[in-house]
């Protein structure tokens, strides 16, 4: 019961004590996106599609995704340009952004530019989104969002 009602609260955006806060890891399976379009088109076999089953860390602190160096170049996933990234400490830096890498998070498929950086797996903000997940602090775990559990939906406006 206590379970529940700590889900409501961060369904329904009512802040939780520290204490009552906890890591969030999960598996995730990221694919390169271009290799699998080429393998869809025949262009390659669908074993040459790069592709880990990963531990990450979800933050909802951070926007985007985040994935290390070593990880865009086992993907052999291209820099589609640089950005500037800002942490949370203030400081700022210039980092690769790449094409697009298929996320599989929770069962849940989903497409996400990510920033090439540091030397965690961060699922942020907009990978939640787009797979409508959200956090069970207390749990420690992604659940579908209470509003439509059995299915994906995308608000388009």
């Amino acid at each position: 019961m206590k379970r529940n009602r700590r889900l409501i609260q961060v369904w329904a955006n009512i802040p939780l004590k520290e204490e009552d806060m906890g890591e969030v890891r999960v598996k995730v399976k990221l694919t390169n996106a271009a290799d699998e379009a080429n393998a869809r088109r025949g262009l390659i076999k669908p074993e040459q599609v790069h592709s880990v089953v990963v531990e990450a860390l979800v933050d909802t602190g951070a926007v985007r995704c985040v994935i290390p160096m070593r990880i865009q170049e086992q993907l052999g996933a291209a820099t589609s340009f640089q950005t500037r990234a800002q942490y949370a400490d203030g400081r700022s830096e210039d980092v690769p952004f790449t094409e697009p890498i298929r996320i599989d998070l929770e069962g849940r498929p989903l497409y996400e530019d990510c920033l090439g950086v540091g030397d965690e797996i961060l699922i942020g903000q907009t990978a939640l989104e787009k797979a409508d997940l959200i956090v069970d602090c207390v749990g420690g775990r992604l659940v579908p969002n209470p509003a439509h559990p059995n299915t994906v939906v995308m608000p388009v406006r």
